[in-house]
């Protein structure tokens, strides 16, 4: 069977126009994808729009429209956000389509089936924001109003018939489960958090409302609509055509192997999603990673402080590959990071134009030179061989994937830079001329170092990497991770195409 790997994004909750923190999730998730890609998988990569619940109702009925037309127009934003990032998804999923209502519908009837339902009456306070229960210690009270400590959103109280889950039965088997798989939660500060949750009790969950229309109804009862994250978490389940757990697609790619999720989300993801899966006898995924809010200045960013940084107009200024190193460099995978333009135009003058432009320009102009634009003949020496064996290090660089590693993966890239651009200058192959062998060797190496270092890029800046691998004839299909662990890709006598200017420097 082929090398499978199946990614996904949060699925989106379209109540409001994508901002930054939308499009880092989508980076960082299609980042792994095409690591996954060019070493040799079959990659799934899912996103999409979570287009159910109280909050799309309301919304709705604000502007006056139907809530699926709603949902048309936001959800499409979110199609197109992912055109403009260049993503690779192989999927976007709507949770207002047929396929994600029949997987919903017959996740439901299986707890069901397995005594996990159970009908009652819910009492307690409800974040039509955050589509989320909270206990009475989670809240605290500003100007005589209920406030989620952790999101800041206000709650009002319900009191309604509610079809339950048997959430605490689940306490102990999902510690267990997390003792058994201690990678499920990632980052460990996150693991731990979740963990100390589910110790303090677990009370059965309230899983259907009959307030409001705008759900999927529960089966057999046209009186309740499923709650939206029930109804949410499934779609990892159905863009795998569940439940037909014989087809190709499920059976090659579930379960998931890593969930992309902002923190706020964790608990959904770490807590319900295992124990709905556990309860209904199917696998959970192997990773869920709860990643830090992008802040605008100190904040995070929100509609109601008015601080939201629109991710088009950044691509319009600075580019889109730019904006993809700057979020997989700058911030710390995990951690909550900070988006500013000076510090994206700090980013572009010194890690894109100076260092990786300017390498390139530099080698490939003298190539262009004394080579007649040619890969010359070579003759390694120990100094060449040594430049060139930290890339020859494969299972490093996966470790570094593998462990969501991205800043360790960024810095091994960067300390790469610095050294070609180094080994370059000290090698100083304009004072070789009367030495053509080891000029031409001086030249291969660093166009071996630059053939190497922008595979590695590819993941980061796609579209700047294929123009790099395009002077070395490679086109986006045929880049491959494991070729760099080989020192003699390039032929003798290859044409070296030309090159643009890849950045230019923001003058300030």
């Amino acid at each position: 069977m082929d090398k499978t790997y199946y990614i996904t994004t949060p699925i989106y909750y379209p109540s409001a126009k994508p901002h930054m923190g939308h499009a880092y999730s989508s980076i960082v998730a299609d980042f792994f994808a095409r690591f996954k890609r060019i070493d040799g998988y079959k990659v799934h990569f899912l996103t999409g729009t979570d287009e159910h619940g109280l909050k799309i109702q309301r919304a709705a009925e604000n502007k006056k429209i139907d809530p699926l037309k709603f949902c048309d127009e936001i959800s499409q934003t979110f199609r197109d956000l992912s055109k403009t990032l260049n993503l690779t998804n192989t999927d976007f999923i709507r949770t207002t389509e047929q396929r994600h209502i029949k997987s919903v519908q017959n996740l439901w009837d299986k707890l069901k089936q397995n005594d996990e339902i159970y009908l009652s009456k819910y009492s307690g306070w409800y974040s039509v924001s955050d589509e989320a229960f909270y206990n009475e210690d989670e809240l605290e009270e500003i100007a005589g109003k209920k406030i989620a400590i952790s999101s800041g959103s206000t709650v009002e109280w319900v009191d309604e018939e509610s079809f339950f889950f048997r959430l605490s039965k689940w306490e102990k088997p999902l510690l267990k489960f997390y003792e058994d798989n201690p990678d499920f939660i990632c980052p460990e500060s996150k693991r731990n958090e979740v963990i100390s949750f589910v110790k303090n009790g677990l009370k059965d969950l309230s899983i259907s409302r009959k307030s409001f229309s705008w759900g999927i109804k529960v089966p057999n009862n046209d009186d309740h609509v499923i709650y939206v994250w029930l109804d949410a978490l499934t779609n990892y389940l159905s863009s795998l055509k569940y439940p037909d757990e014989n087809n190709e697609l499920y059976k090659n790619f579930w379960p998931a192997d890593l969930h992309i999720i902002g923190k706020d989300i964790l608990r959904f993801h770490a807590i319900y999603w295992p124990a709905f899966l556990l309860a209904a006898k199917i696998e959970p995924p192997k990773r869920v990673y709860g990643h830090g809010w992008i802040l605008s200045g100190d904040e995070k960013m929100s509609k109601s402080k008015g601080n939201i940084l629109d991710p088009l107009e950044i691509i319009n200024i600075y580019g889109l590959d730019p904006l993809r190193y700057y979020l997989l460099k700058e911030v710390s995978f995990g951690n909550d990071g900070n988006i500013s333009e000076e510090k994206l135009e700090n980013c572009i003058n010194s890690d894109l134009a100076n260092n990786f432009g300017n390498l390139c320009q530099r080698v490939l102009s003298f190539a262009e030179k004394n080579c007649s634009s040619l890969i010359p003949d070579h003759k390694f020496t120990d100094d060449d061989l040594e430049i060139l064996k930290p890339l020859n290090n494969l299972d490093k660089i996966r470790s570094f994937i593998d462990n969501q590693d991205i800043n360790q993966y960024m810095s091994f890239i960067v300390d790469r830079l610095f050294s070609a651009n180094k080994y370059f200058n000290d090698q100083e192959p304009w004072k070789k001329k009367d030495d053509r062998l080891r000029l031409n060797t001086i030249v291969y190496t660093a166009l071996e170092l630059i053939r190497k270092i922008t595979i590695l890029l590819y993941p980061v800046m796609p579209e700047t990497s294929v123009k790099v691998l395009n002077v070395f004839n490679e086109t986006e299909n045929s880049i491959d991770f494991t070729s760099i662990d080989n020192n003699e890709i390039l032929k003798k006598d290859l044409k070296i195409n030309k090159l643009d200017i890849l950045f230019k420097k923001i003058e300030k």
